[in-house]
């Protein structure tokens, strides 16, 4: 076993123990910086042993840590910069005995980026898809489910997609996470495009009127987002 897959074991085994593992989860779903005294309270245990299991998190490479002071004080007497923590950039993917899915993915997103064709066609992959999961959702949803309904339903499926949305300003639900992300680091347009039409395709799967997906590109979240009109 070579040192990367070693690395990912260590990781997998730190999130056996029931507690950090709820400790690594809520800071996931929180999705910004969180406190100790935050994620003891949230969690229902005591401040040290949050802070232990969070410092053996960080000390992994599966949350990051910066110092900042909540109170919004600054100069002498604001006191030390409380310690936060926050998701990095670090994903666990272990497969014993290995396999490289994520090699061929790689390549087969160069050989599709590089031809119009092959561009378009995974747009019409990706919005059948769409459709296919958005219907059977609708069926879910029943025959009589309003827009409210149709969006709960939506953000559901999106979440059993590994997208984690989230409700934000203005109705607007954005999706955290982007289960595509390192491809998307190389082929930001190809995937954000797939993505866009792969939404596109549940939407239309669930019959949501009056909600529509775009492209809204930033950091920390997916390139899609969820929107409900306000004249729809």
């Amino acid at each position: 076993m070579d040192r990367i897959a070693d690395e990912e074991l260590e990781a997998t085994a730190l999130l056996a123990e029931p507690v950090r593992r709820t400790l690594y989860l809520y800071v996931l779903r929180d999705g910004g910086e969180v406190g100790r005294d935050q994620a003891a309270r949230a969690i229902g245990i005591e401040r040290g042993l949050a802070a232990f299991h969070l410092d053996k998190l960080a000390d992994a490479g599966l949350l990051d840590v910066t110092y900042r002071r909540l109170s919004g004080r600054s100069g002498p007497g604001a006191g030390r910069p409380n310690k936060l923590y926050r998701r990095s950039a670090h994903q666990i993917d272990l497969t014993l005995p290995e396999r490289r899915y994520a090699l061929i993915a790689h390549l087969l997103a160069s050989a599709v980026a590089s031809s119009p064709a092959a561009t378009a066609a995974l747009g019409r992959a990706a919005l059948a898809l769409g459709e296919s999961i958005g219907a059977g959702a609708r069926v879910a949803a029943g025959r009589r489910a309003g827009r409210d309904a149709l969006m709960r339903t939506a953000k559901e499926r999106l979440a059993r997609m590994g997208f984690e949305p989230y409700h934000a300003e203005g109705g607007t639900i954005r999706l955290r996470n982007c289960p595509f992300d390192a491809l998307a680091n190389e082929h930001r347009e190809l995937i954000c495009g797939a993505n866009l039409e792969l939404i596109d395709g549940v939407l239309a799967g669930l019959r949501a009127t009056g909600i529509v997906a775009a492209l809204e590109p930033g950091a920390g979240h997916c390139c899609v987002a969820l929107k409900r009109p306000l004249q729809a």
